[in-house]
């Protein structure tokens, strides 16, 4: 269970990343911020391409940084846009490879939460590495 001071960290952290987004195509930034259960804190943004399906979102920016420095549990992730934006699907299954009972906190730019659910609630039915298992 995340504490309030946890979760107004992770959006200042998301807010402060978003800064970073290269989105010169879509103009839409989006920052990241997740919580490992160690304690760390890996931010991402979006990071657009002219062939828009290489396009690297935020949420995967940050859990890709996780995983490569050894990192593969994880507590809470927090997403900010300006809108407060919903992740994507290949966020969600991305997610979903980690923990379904992560929560992500979806908020705006002025840090205000629009929703706080867990990745089985993003992507009901999800497919996990469970069901490589024969």
């Amino acid at each position: 269970m995340l504490t309030q001071a946890q979760k107004d960290e992770l959006i200042r952290q998301a807010i402060e990343a978003r800064k970073n987004s290269y989105s010169p195509y879509s103009k839409y930034a989006v920052g990241s911020a997740l919580l490992t259960k160690t304690g760390k804190i890996f931010t991402g943004a979006n990071v657009e391409n002219a062939v828009l399906p290489l396009t690297n979102c935020a949420e995967r920016t940050a859990i890709f940084k996780a995983v490569t420095d050894g990192e593969k549990l994880f507590e809470a992730i927090v997403v900010v846009t300006e809108n407060a934006g919903a992740p994507c699907g290949s966020c969600r299954q991305v997610m979903a490879e980690f923990n379904l009972d992560m929560p992500v906190i979806i908020a705006d730019t002025n840090g205000k939460i629009a929703c706080e659910m867990t990745v089985a609630q993003l992507l009901p039915g999800a497919f996990t590495p469970r069901d490589l298992i024969s």
